[in-house]
C-alpha cells in the first residue's frame, strides 16, 4: 500500500495537489479537517472528545488527533492514500511512524511544497475569506515555520522529503509530484 503525504505552508497547494494526485493515482485523500469531523459526527469515543474541544474554538491535541489518524488508516482498503494536513507537529510525525510500524506501512513518500511568503500572501488574500488578512495570514506563516520546519527535517533525517516548487500552472506541479513518486 502506497502512503504519501503532502505538506508546506497555508495556501501552497496541498489540497489540490492532493485531491488531483489520489483521483489520478485511485488513492484515498486524507484530510484532517474531514476526519475529525467524520470522527466527531460517528460519535467516537475519540470523535466526541475532539468535537468537544473544536466546539470551543481549541486545536485538537496531538494524541487525540493521531488516534483519529490511526482509526482512519487501519481503515483503508484500497491502492494507498495522501495524508494532506498532517502531521503538523514533530510529536505527530514521530507518532504517524509509530502507526505506520504498527501497520506494517513502508512504502512513504513525503512531499514538501514550497513557495516564498509573498506568493502565499497574495494567494490567500486573493480568496477572499474574511480571516485572511495580511496581518492573519503572516501570523499563520510565523506558526506553520515554527511548527513544521522539525516535521520537514524529521523526513529529511529519514530520506523521504521531496522538494517541490509550488508556483506555477496547477497542472505542472502536479506533473512534477508525479514525476518524483513513481
Amino acid at each position: 500500500m502506497f502512503q504519501l503525504i503532502i505538506f508546506g505552508p497555508p495556501g501552497v497547494g496541498k489540497g489540490t495537489q492532493a485531491i488531483s494526485i489520489a483521483e489520478k493515482l485511485n488513492l484515498d485523500h486524507i484530510s484532517t479537517g474531514e476526519i475529525l469531523r467524520k470522527a466527531a459526527s460517528e460519535g467516537t469515543e475519540l470523535g466526541k472528545r475532539a468535537k468537544e474541544i473544536m466546539d470551543k474554538g481549541n486545536l485538537v491535541p496531538d494524541d487525540i488527533m493521531n488516534g483519529i489518524v490511526k482509526e482512519t488508516l487501519e481503515s483503508i482498503k484500497g491502492e494507498g492514500f495522501i495524508l494532506d494536513g498532517y502531521p503538523r507537529t514533530l510529536n505527530q510525525a514521530v507518532a504517524l511512524t509509530q502507526i505506520f510500524n504498527d501497520l506494517n506501512f513502508n512504502d512513504l513518500k513525503v512531499i514538501n511544497l514550497r513557495a516564498d511568503d509573498e506568493e502565499i500572501t497574495q494567494r490567500l488574500l486573493k480568496r477572499g475569506r474574511s480571516d485572511d488578512t495580511r496581518e492573519t495570514i503572516l501570523n499563520r506563516l510565523k506558526v506553520y515555520y515554527e511548527s513544521t520546519s522539525p516535521v520537514k527535517k524529521y523526513y529529511e533525517d529519514l530520506g523521504y522529503n521531496i522538494d517541490i516548487n509550488g508556483v506555477g500552472e496547477v497542472e505542472e506541479i502536479n506533473s512534477e509530484i508525479l514525476k518524483c513518486i513513481n
